[in-house]
């Protein structure tokens, strides 16, 4: 099988390489000076997109300019995949701006480049149906399956929801974390190493990222809302 990876950033490049070691990758990119990794095959857009499978590896914001701009090269029964980490959005573009004979299933890889440090085996991996067969679907949760990961099939709105209050939560703590300014410690203790560990996790990825995530979620207002209220509380009772 030949797969196509569209956007070779930090997580697109990581993400070809982990394909390349089940499959041949074919790897593009708007930027001409983004490389691919090793064992996969940097190739022009134009030739990319002559593929039956695609992967989308774009910022969640960059996504409708993305998907107008490939919408009329793809080939007929195309399958385009998303990677990105909010669902109902970019699925709904992918909906309204592809053609009907173009196949859709939407993913999440809930990982990336520093959490699968030491490998992938037992990482979540969701799958959100789109325009695609039960078959395929069962085809696609199975090869990911045999990547080690840990996969979910569940509704783009599900995901985002569930989403919001553990990837989002943790990129927002991570990031206030980082500009409150905490940092290693001679008496750090094993809590402070894990609030150091999260900051590392969230804040090597690209800030667009963390915008997006906030963003384009449209449950993530919600839980900063709430930690806000938890924050205050907790602040009311230490002033009490």
């Amino acid at each position: 099988m030949t797969v196509g990876v569209f956007g070779l950033g930090r997580f697109g490049s990581f993400w070809a390489g982990l394909l390349s070691d089940s499959c041949d990758v074919w790897a593009s990119s708007r930027n001409p000076n983004r490389r691919a990794p090793a064992g996969v095959r940097r190739v022009e857009p134009e030739e990319l997109f002559k593929l039956e499978t695609i992967f989308l590896c774009v910022a969640i914001s960059a996504m409708e300019e993305v998907l107008s701009g490939i919408a009329g090269k793809l080939v007929e029964g195309a399958l385009v995949l998303d990677t990105c980490s909010v669902k109902s959005y970019p699925m709904d573009l992918m909906k309204r701006v592809l053609p009907q004979s173009v196949r859709i299933l939407g993913t999440h890889p809930m990982f990336g480049p520093d959490s699968a440090r030491g490998g992938v085996k037992n990482l979540p991996m969701i799958l959100c149906p789109g325009r695609i067969t039960d078959p395929d679907l069962n085809e696609w949760k199975s090869f990911f399956s045999s990547l080690g990961l840990s996969v979910s099939v569940m509704g783009a709105s599900e995901h985002d929801r569930e989403a919001a209050y553990t990837q989002g939560v943790a990129h927002y703590i991570g990031r206030v974390l980082k500009d409150l300014g905490i940092r290693e410690s001679r008496i750090a203790t094993v809590g402070h190493k894990k609030l150091l560990e999260i900051v590392e996790q969230t804040c090597n990825d690209p800030w667009q990222l963390f915008l997006d995530l906030q963003r384009f979620n449209p449950y993530t207002r919600e839980m900063r809302t709430k930690l806000k209220k938890s924050l205050d509380s907790i602040m009311a009772a230490i002033e009490t």
